[in-house]
């Protein structure tokens, strides 16, 4: 059975073998074998609660990084049934080799809305994430910032705190951005988020959150999630950094606030298609909904489950419903903005 490990002390120690031993004995019946980008302990959950419905054991190879070329170099033999993935960029990494199988399914079509999977049917949302602001309660007032665009008015010189813009999440907020105002405005926005930054881009989004309690800025761009994981932490000192800070959902009045996606697929090669299907499937029904905002306090892409408690405490929003494969297509062109502004 695939077990969660370090892949690069894997690679390096068994490389030589690998492919010789894998490749043969995988594919049980009653069993598909995931490749994950997301931590074990987020997706532990969704296993377990997938076992004790359809008797099916999930094995797990988890990565941050480096999983598109291990199937590339696995082609055919490839063990793997489901991809799991964040953020569109990295999905459509795995749809730009050919990685990920056409699937049809009457249960996926229905329950996640037209834009957020794509319309061949080679990969689907399974939970929402939004690119929100968190500002200092003590020195930004509440209706302050009401528009992303915001964040490039003067008025915020030396105040904002991201992480690097081309983390990949940063490059598809700055992908909204073309789409809504086309690639010369949209330059000219960054530009002027770089010109009010307080320090050098670094760190995660966690991080920004930090240094606005440290009062290094007064705004930061962050995940909604992790205001939920601040608020939630064993750390006393993280708890207070969460206490600092107020959540503002960008753009109201217009189009909505940007939103970003977990996801995945079936593996081309996958040798067990139905059961990994069923998995798929599963992710979007109401038990694994209400997971995905209980584990990590991201948003159902069920249109008929409600958000968890705690996400719900934060308020409702309007979202932006640009098809999220919009986003890939426009984060090449993202990335040489990001590129030119030195974000």
């Amino acid at each position: 059975m695939l077990k969660y490990f370090n892949l690069k002390k894997f690679i390096a120690l068994f490389c030589p073998i690998f492919f010789i031993l894998l490749p043969t004995n995988l594919a049980f019946s009653g069993e598909i074998n995931v490749y994950s980008h997301r931590q074990p302990f987020l997706i532990n959950p969704f296993l377990k609660a997938f076992k004790k419905e359809t008797g099916v054991r999930v094995n797990v190879v988890f990565s941050s990084k480096g999983l598109v070329q291990r199937l590339l170099a696995e082609g055919k033999r490839s063990p793997a049934d489901v991809i799991l993935t964040v953020d569109i960029a990295r999905l459509d990494a795995y749809n730009d080799k050919g990685l990920l199988a056409p699937v049809k399914s009457e249960i996926l079509q229905k329950n996640i809305p037209a834009h957020l999977r794509d319309l061949k049917g080679r990969w689907f949302a399974f939970s929402k994430r939004a690119r929100i602001i968190a500002v200092s309660k003590s020195r930004v007032g509440k209706n302050e910032i009401k528009r992303i665009e915001d964040l490039a008015d003067p008025k915020w010189k030396g105040r904002i705190c991201t992480r690097p813009g081309s983390h990949v999440y940063n490059r598809a907020l700055l992908a909204s951005l073309i789409a809504a105002h086309g690639k010369q405005n949209a330059e000219k926005w960054a530009r002027g988020l770089v010109s009010n930054l307080a320090r050098r881009p670094q760190g995660n989004d966690r991080a920004q959150v930090k240094a606005i309690y440290q009062g290094v800025c007064d705004v930061a761009i962050i995940n909604s999630y992790y205001y939920g994981k601040l608020k939630a932490s064993k750390i006393t000192e993280q708890r207070a950094w969460g206490a600092a800070v107020r959540l503002t959902y960008t753009n109201q009045e217009d189009r909505g606030n940007h939103m970003n996606i977990s996801g995945g697929g079936v593996a081309k090669y996958s040798k067990n298609r139905a059961l990994a299907i069923s998995f798929l499937e599963f992710l979007t029904q109401e038990s694994a909904q209400k997971l995905y905002g209980e584990v990590n306090y991201e948003y159902p892409v069920n249109p008929k489950i409600e958000s968890s408690k705690e996400v719900r405490s934060w308020g409702k929003f309007v979202e932006d419903k640009l098809p999220i494969e919009k986003i890939a297509e426009l984060a090449p062109v993202a990335q040489r903005i990001i590129d030119r502004v030195g974000w």
